[in-house]
């Protein structure tokens, strides 16, 4: 496939779909490369930052590594992780208790997030502050949310704390 423009002799160029002839004095012309696809190919970002908070977390060597590793290889769309334990398990030739205990792991430290359950699987999101699979406006999208959540777990623990002080007055 040919380019869209043919430069004449004069230095003009010509636009093969219009006809139209530009000259060489009337514009500056900037060509883009088409985008490259990656048909075929899974993919998803990772932040840098997170990348070095994982290397240096001490409680993330071994086993708990290579199970965020296979999950991360695993992500869907909007950080989707749809997949059971025993699948985990298998794949990576690990003991399931070792795959429950490394997911425990991944949880507290807030790497992995509890999303709805798929049969009788618990299902996970990728904690979208170590990558995003998926539409930018998405991704703000989902941290927005995440930091509402947490702001609202906050004040429902304060409220808590008041009415178990209140009824200790009564």
């Amino acid at each position: 496939m040919g380019s869209r423009f043919v430069q004449l002799k004069d230095g003009s160029l010509v636009d093969r779909k219009s006809g139209e002839v530009f000259e060489e004095e009337q514009f500056t012309f900037i060509i883009f490369p088409k985008r490259a696809k990656l048909k075929g190919k899974r993919w998803f970002m990772m932040f840098q930052d997170a990348f070095e908070m994982l290397a240096k977390d001490r409680d993330l060597r071994g086993e708990p590594r290579a199970i965020l590793d296979f999950l991360m290889s695993k992500l869907g769309f909007e950080n989707q992780i749809a997949l059971s334990q025993t699948e985990v398990a298998e794949a990576l030739g690990i003991n399931k208790v070792n795959v429950s205990q490394g997911i425990r792991k991944l949880i507290d430290k807030e790497i992995l997030l509890k999303d709805a359950k798929l049969g009788r699987s618990q299902c996970y999101k990728l904690n979208p502050q170590y990558g995003w699979k998926g539409r930018v406006e998405n991704y703000n999208e989902e941290v927005k949310n995440q930091h509402l959540k947490k702001a609202l777990e906050k004040l429902d623990a304060k409220e808590n704390v008041i009415d178990i002080k209140e009824q200790r007055k009564k």
